[in-house]
């Protein structure tokens, strides 16, 4: 199994537990006198197989991104943690340069108070669009990595 088919299957467990989770919590309660359209205790057998599943993908996901070193000299763990990281960058000067635009459309007339910006977009603006650009040349590594490396 490659790397991404894991990555594919710890989703769609995360997603399924998430449902089934839902279906206990409809049927753990029902009004007196009918019966609940599933059985709780069996719908719980079935979450903690899931979970267990969940906890092997997991750990062999890990192990897999920490073992496997890419052409950059990178680990899949290390590529990871810096496409976070240039995505959490990029999204805080994101959140800086909307902050930017806000006040400057709530003023209706040269009487009310004037708000200026305290530091240049421009370079902001470079800032995010570089960030962005690191971002998706080391998601594209990591994808590729993903599709060619077996799952340990």
């Amino acid at each position: 199994m490659k790397l991404a088919e894991a990555l594919i299957e710890r989703a769609d467990l995360k997603m399924k537990i998430k449902q089934i989770t839902e279906r206990m919590k409809t049927n753990v309660v029902v009004q007196e006198g009918d019966e609940p359209s599933e059985n709780v205790l069996e719908l719980l057998k079935i979450h903690e197989s899931m979970i267990e599943r969940l906890e092997l993908f997991v750990v062999k996901i890990n192990r897999t991104n920490n073992d496997t070193v890419m052409d950059n000299g990178l680990t899949l763990a290390e590529a990871i943690a810096k496409r976070d990281c240039f995505k959490l960058g990029t999204s805080t000067l994101r959140a800086i340069h909307e902050a930017s635009l806000g006040n400057f459309l709530n003023r209706y007339s040269r009487s009310e108070i004037k708000y200026v910006k305290t530091i240049d977009m421009k370079n902001i603006q470079k800032d995010i669009e570089l960030g962005s650009k690191k971002y998706r040349e080391i998601d594209i590594m990591i994808q590729e990595w993903n599709w060619k490396t077996d799952l340990i």
